[in-house]
């Protein structure tokens, strides 16, 4: 008998030259994506931003900020052909783990309200809605809340 090896996708530290993979998904995820800049900004203040690969092709990312026992989920995206897989959830896991290892006692994040698979991702993973931003996010035709929901690490 042979065995099967699964593809198991790796973690790895963002860098600037895997910005045109993260825009490309970014652009085709989001009605108002993050832009370059704010990528930039963030490797250049030192957030841990990591990439989630298989095979080699970028699968998702995210973007942690981590301060004074606190941690604040930036940014978590899967490409669309990936999504519903199970990598959001793993991706998610990778996050909180960081979190931990930096110190972090509260995992905290902002979700669209219209974003239902995302905060049903979260909700399964024990985050707990704590507030509302009103007006945070950009939308078509105005302005749309956040959710903002914590986790207990």
């Amino acid at each position: 008998m042979s065995a099967v090896l699964k593809q198991v996708p790796e973690l790895a530290p963002m860098r600037e030259a895997d910005l045109a993979e993260v825009m490309a998904i970014e652009g085709t995820i989001y009605t108002h994506p993050w832009t370059r800049g704010n990528f930039t900004d963030s490797l250049r203040a030192g957030y841990a931003c990591r990439c989630w690969r298989l095979s080699g092709g970028l699968v998702g990312y995210f973007v942690l900020m981590a301060a004074a026992g606190e941690a604040h989920l930036l940014n978590l995206s899967i490409a669309s052909r990936h999504q519903r897989r199970g990598h959001g959830a793993a991706l998610l896991s990778e996050a909180a783990q960081l979190a931990r290892a930096l110190g972090a006692k509260h995992l905290f994040l902002e979700v669209r309200p219209s974003n239902r698979g995302a905060q049903a991702l979260y909700t399964r993973f024990g985050f707990r809605e704590v507030a509302v931003r009103r007006g945070y996010y950009p939308a078509h035709g105005g302005r749309e809340d956040a959710l903002v929901l914590s986790l207990t690490l």
